[in-house]
């Protein structure tokens, strides 16, 4: 699997929000997008996707560029767009089947097989629990973790989630990141992620793009991208970057202890 962007430009009327994207995600990999609001985390997934038109550019799936018919592109690629109000009356396990309707006739009448398999995700991700519950009358916690067990139970190659942990309590931010690194190692799956948290990158994605305003970007390694000076440069937060070892597994995380700009008035 490999999804690229090729010189990815987008716009509305004159004001450029992003322009001269290029950056590839690989097989197995974890590549997460960090940035202040305002600067086009979730319009840059959308033009990936096909869902607003690119500008100037391109979106290359396995080789092949993404043009007005993009259902190839869906038979490998599952979306978790951000969390909001359910409107869903369905039982779980019927929402979670709907994630078969990209390789499916969409009016097919699910198979017991795909109720198996519906029971099964959600068995693995160690939510079947809620399989009969009413989708809209879960907590947001549950919601998210369903609407993965709905994107993974097509085996995905790609995986792409928008804010996927946004709203949620600690606990639940944790099971949704860990679930995303679980879908990269046991699923094979590539995982592209808009995020909010610098500390979900450093613990998961092996590359980060980082947006800022006026076009700024940088792309690369996220131990690498996801420094003090650069949150300083793109968030403008003063931070520490505090390394610690737990179970033989580094990790790293962000503190962040002053505004930028406020260092800068003293």
């Amino acid at each position: 699997m490999k999804l690229e962007v090729r010189n990815g430009s987008f716009g509305y009327g004159k004001h450029m929000l992003l322009q001269n994207l290029n950056f590839s995600v690989e097989s197995n990999r974890i590549m997460t997008i960090l940035g202040p609001n305002g600067v086009g985390k979730t319009t840059l997934l959308k033009c990936i996707m096909g869902f607003l038109k690119w500008k100037e550019g391109q979106t290359w799936f396995n080789g092949q560029a993404l043009g007005s018919g993009t259902n190839e592109f869906w038979k490998h690629t599952s979306y978790v767009p951000q969390a909001k109000q359910s409107i869903y009356s369905y039982r779980v396990i019927d929402v979670v089947i709907m994630g078969l309707n990209a390789r499916q006739n969409f009016f097919a009448m699910p198979s017991e097989e795909d109720y198996e398999r519906s029971y099964e995700i959600l068995k693995v991700l160690q939510v079947e629990k809620l399989a009969c519950k009413s989708f809209n009358q879960l907590s947001g916690g549950e919601r998210q973790m369903v609407m993965m067990a709905r994107a993974l139970i097509s085996e995905p190659e790609l995986l792409i989630l928008d804010e996927p942990e946004s709203n949620l309590d600690m606990k639940n931010q944790l099971q949704i990141v860990n679930t995303i690194e679980r879908a990269a190692k046991e699923f094979q799956t590539s995982c592209l992620i808009n995020t909010h948290f610098p500390n979900h990158a450093l613990k998961i994605s092996d590359t980060t793009l980082m947006l800022g305003y006026k076009n700024k970007k940088i792309i690369g390694n996220t131990l690498e991208i996801v420094t003090e000076d650069h949150i300083r440069e793109y968030f403008d937060v003063c931070t520490k970057v505090v390394s610690v070892l737990v179970d033989s597994r580094k990790y790293h995380t962000i503190f962040p202890y002053q505004i930028a700009k406020e260092t800068a008035a003293q």
